[in-house]
C-alpha cells in the first residue's frame, strides 16, 4: 500500500510518506518522513528483511520523525512491497546490499545512520564496508550474521551444507508455487490472531500482542493482496543468507571485522534467532560495538517496542554533530 501522507491510514503514521526512485531501470519504492534534509537533521536509512517490506518500519519511522528525515527502502524481493524484482539473482543478500548503495545515490544520501533488521543487518553491514564514506553510524538489530562454528562443523557445511543448498533452493521454489495460497493463508491467520502465536512465544520469542492494531491490520492487508508467485523471492533471500552465514561466510566475516563506522548492536533477551553465545562471539570480535538487550523482547523490537527501540538509537547517537 502506499499513501502521500500515512497519517490517512492511521494518525500515528502522519508526516510519512510514500515515494519512489529510478535505480538503474528499477522503481524503488520507499517511505520519508517530512523532516527536510539539512545539515542540522540527521538522515535514518532503515533496511528490513528484504522479504518483507518497508512498512514494518512504520512504527519506528513515526518516533525517529521528531528527531530525524528516516527513510524505510523496500529491497527487490520483497513480497508485499512494491520494488519490483528486475531478476532472481536480484533477491539475494549480497544483490540487495548493491542496491542500497545504488538507493542512497539515487537519493544523494551524504552520511546517514543505517539500521539493519534480522537479514536486513546483514544488508546493512556489508553497505557499511562497501560504503564507508555514506556510514555515520551503524544499528544492527537482532542480525543475522556468522555463529560460532566448530572446524569439523565448518568442513561439514562448506561440502554437505553447500551441496544441501543446490538442491532445497529449486525444490522449496517449486513447493512454494504449488503451495503458495495456503502459505499466505496461514501467515493471515496468524496475523489475524496474534494471541494464539504469542501464546506459543511465536517462532523467535517475545510477544507479537505488543505490535501497534495499526501495524497488525496493515500487516494483514498486505499479506491479503500477495500474490503467491511472489513467495519464490524469499527463497533466493534465505538460501544467500543461509549461504553467507554458513557456507561462504567470509564476506560477512571480513565485514565485521573491517567496518570503521560505530556500531549499536541491539537484540532482545527473548530472541530465539539469535542465540546468546552468537552475540558473545560477535562482541569478542568488535568488543568496540555497543551492546543494549531489551528486556521482555523478542527478535522484532521495531515491533514490540518501537518507541523504546529508537529511543536506544537516538540516545546512542547523542546530538548530531556537523563539521563536515
Amino acid at each position: 500500500m502506499q499513501y502521500t501522507d500515512w497519517g490517512e491510514r492511521a494518525a500515528r503514521w502522519s508526516g510519512i510518506r510514500s515515494e519512489t526512485v529510478d535505480v538503474h531501470g528499477t522503481k524503488v519504492h520507499y517511505l520519508a518522513t517530512d523532516q527536510k534534509r539539512t545539515s542540522e537533521v540527521p538522515v535514518h536509512l532503515l533496511v528490513p528483511n528484504p522479504a518483507n517490506s518497508a512498512s514494518n518500519w512504520l512504527d519506528v519511522l513515526a518516533e525517529l520523525r521528531p528527531y530525524a528525515h528516516a527513510i524505510a527502502v523496500d529491497l527487490p524481493g520483497t513480497i508485499a512491497g512494491h520494488t519490483a524484482l528486475p531478476n532472481r539473482r536480484a533477491a539475494s543478500i549480497e544483490a540487495n546490499a548493491l542496491c542500497l548503495r545504488d538507493f542512497a545515490d539515487a537519493l544523494e544520501l551524504d552520511r546517514v545512520t543505517v539500521h539493519g533488521w534480522s537479514a536486513g543487518g546483514t544488508i546493512a553491514l556489508l553497505f557499511a564496508d562497501q560504503a564507508p564514506e555514506r556510514v555515520d553510524r551503524l544499528v544492527l538489530v537482532a542480525p543475522a550474521l556468522p555463529p560460532p562454528l566448530s572446524d569439523g562443523e565448518a568442513r561439514r557445511w562448506r561440502t554437505l551444507g553447500r551441496a544441501g543448498l543446490a538442491i532445497v533452493a529449486p525444490v522449496a521454489r517449486v513447493l512454494f508455487r504449488v503451495s503458495g495460497r495456503r502459505i499466505v493463508a496461514a501467515k493471515l491467520r496468524a496475523l489475524g490472531d496474534p494471541a494464539s502465536v504469542a501464546g506459543s512465544k511465536w517462532n523467535f520469542g517475545g510477544d507479537l500482542t505488543r505490535m501497534s492494531p495499526e501495524l497488525a491490520g496493515l500487516l494483514r492487508d498486505e499479506m491479503s493482496a500477495v500474490e503467491s508467485t511472489r513467495l519464490g523471492s524469499a527463497v533466493t533471500v534465505y538460501a544467500s543468507l543461509i549461504s553467507l552465514m554458513f557456507v561462504r561466510r567470509r564476506p560477512v566475516l571480513d565485514a565485521m571485522r573491517q567496518v570503521a563506522s560505530p556500531t549499536l548492536f541491539v537484540c532482545g533477551d527473548e530472541d530465539r534467532l539469535t542465540p546468546r553465545a552468537s552475540i558473545d562471539d560477535w562482541m569478542a570480535r568488535r568488543p568496540d560495538w555497543n551492546l543494549v538487550v531489551l528486556d521482555h523482547v523478542g527478535h522484532a523490537p521495531p515491533f514490540e517496542v518501537p518507541a523504546e527501540y529508537a529511543r536506544t538509537v537516538i540516545d546512542w547517537c547523542g546530538p548530531p554533530v556537523h563539521d563536515r
